[in-house]
């Protein structure tokens, strides 16, 4: 399954879904996060950062450009781009030390990062529909597909 699209009624839901993505991904892997101001990027984010079992404010990076996680053994990083200028700003921050090794990388505005961002294992494009969000869910290789596949039988 390469692609899947959901529907997600409030912010309860897309908190629940979050959690959801979190189980899948067993806290690794990167995904990008696209939508306009206030589509419900940071909620989903904050739903899979919750879901890994991290306890606290889960703020959006959009002045730090990334936020970390340290929760027990796992390791979560939040990028925000939206205030990126040049993508090869991310290389003053290292930024491919973040996606070395054992981390979930959620990744808001990654097309400000185009060219320096590695490939990402599934894109989700969140859209307002009403009080609710659509969610588009795109697999960009196996361990996406995997999620997918995952996502859509609640298994």
């Amino acid at each position: 399954m390469s692609e899947l699209e959901l529907f997600a009624a409030d912010e309860e839901a897309m908190l629940v879904f979050g959690a959801r993505i979190a189980e899948v991904s067993g806290g690794n892997g990167l995904i990008y996060l696209h939508g306009d101001l206030g589509a419900g990027k940071t909620t989903l984010s904050r739903g899979i950062i919750r879901g890994l079992g991290h306890v606290g404010a889960v703020k959006s990076p959009t002045f730090t450009l990334v936020e970390p996680y340290e929760i027990g053994a796992l390791r979560a990083f939040h990028f925000d781009l939206y205030r990126l200028v040049d993508a090869e700003e991310l290389e003053y921050l290292g930024i491919r030390d973040y996606f070395d090794g054992d981390a979930l990388c959620l990744v808001e505005w990654p097309q400000r990062g185009a060219g320096v961002l590695p490939k990402a294992d599934m894109d989700i494009t969140i859209t307002p529909r009403g009080a609710g969000r659509a969610l588009r869910l795109q697999a960009q290789g196996e361990r996406g597909n995997a999620w997918c596949a995952a996502l859509a039988t609640g298994t």
